[in-house]
């Protein structure tokens, strides 16, 4: 089976990376940040900054290359000097279509910047699990591959070709895949979770096995040879990464495809159920109930109902820069 459960996840969750805008910058600057309310990332083209974040000890060092991505809620604030008084962002920003801002001769340092949205239902199964903070510097083993990222987003954003928007949103997407990459290079330093789980080498063929066919009835003793482990070892190592026993792991999955066939098809539930590996309607009620809180058939009416409330919500703009 050819499944890869990141991909299954990404295109889940809708992650959908937008590059908002940027600036340039000579002699001395400091700009505030308003906290997003969406996961925000930036990027130094050119240069170097400090980083002072909302609830950090310390400012950060950002160099050429250096890529930043900003899940919590927190305000910051990008300096030549952090002792320096920041100018508000939205200030410098404000003007209708301003993506782009010059603070000084604007010869000394770049930045791009924008967001990931994510689908306001199902995006929490990414949203929950990622660090408020994540520095991925030029020197990291993905260097080669940010370079060339960075390069080609300035060089797109600066050209007035034929699909120079989209071709900029799918390098946005790339740099947003390869920051959760360089994130899971450092697996063993996250809690127990599914994203842990997925930077463990040694229990992804059982991952990819339950996501490449979830309805199937897997057992643990033929997810276990798959990782060439006996079942005890198995069972132990994957709790202790993904923070459910494995056929715990597979249940959750069911349900998290559950939801969104049920937000956004008119599968019947029993149909649903039975694709998913439950024998009977009642079966697979009471197995989604049982992770949810909810019957398939209450939560469906909820989705349809609240609809025209999440459509909005993902289509709001995007903060500056």
């Amino acid at each position: 089976m050819n499944a890869d459960p990141f991909s299954d996840i990404l295109k889940f969750t809708n992650a959908e990376s937008l590059v908002t805008g940027g600036f340039t910058a000579g002699g001395a600057w400091a700009i505030r940040f308003p906290a997003p309310d969406k996961i925000k990332f930036f990027a130094i083209v050119k240069g170097e900054c400090w980083v002072s974040i909302e609830g950090e000890a310390e400012p950060l060092h950002f160099e050429t290359g250096d890529v930043g991505l900003l899940s919590a809620k927190r305000s910051f604030v990008l300096a030549s000097d952090p002792s320096l008084p920041p100018v508000d962002a939205m200030g410098l920003f404000s003007g209708a279509g301003k993506a782009v801002a010059i603070l000084g001769d604007g010869t000394d340092f770049a930045h791009i910047g924008g967001h990931v949205l994510l689908d306001p239902a199902s995006g929490r199964l990414l949203a929950d699990v990622l660090p408020p903070w994540i520095h991925v510097p030029a020197a990291s083993q993905q260097a080669a591959a940010f370079r060339w990222l960075l390069d080609q987003l300035v060089e797109e954003r600066a050209s007035d070709l034929p699909g120079a928007p989209l071709a900029s949103a799918q390098l946005a997407q790339l740099l947003f895949i390869q920051i959760l990459r360089a994130h899971l290079k450092t697996s063993g330093a996250m809690p127990a979770g599914w994203l842990r789980a997925l930077g463990d080498a040694r229990v992804a063929p059982a991952l990819r096995l339950m996501h490449g066919d979830p309805g199937r009835a897997w057992h643990l003793d033929e997810l276990a040879r798959s990782c060439a482990m006996s079942r005890t070892t198995f069972a132990s190592h994957f709790k202790a990464v993904a923070g459910v026993a494995p056929l715990s792991y597979l249940t959750q999955w069911r349900m998290r495809l559950a939801e969104r066939t049920l937000r956004d098809e008119a599968t019947a539930v029993a149909v649903l159920g039975q694709s998913l590996g439950y024998t009977s309607e009642s079966a697979f009620s009471s197995a989604f109930k049982r992770v949810t809180g909810i019957s398939p058939k209450a939560y469906r009416n909820a989705a349809r109902a609240s609809a025209p409330h999440i459509a909005g919500s993902r289509s709001n703009a995007a903060a500056p820069g």
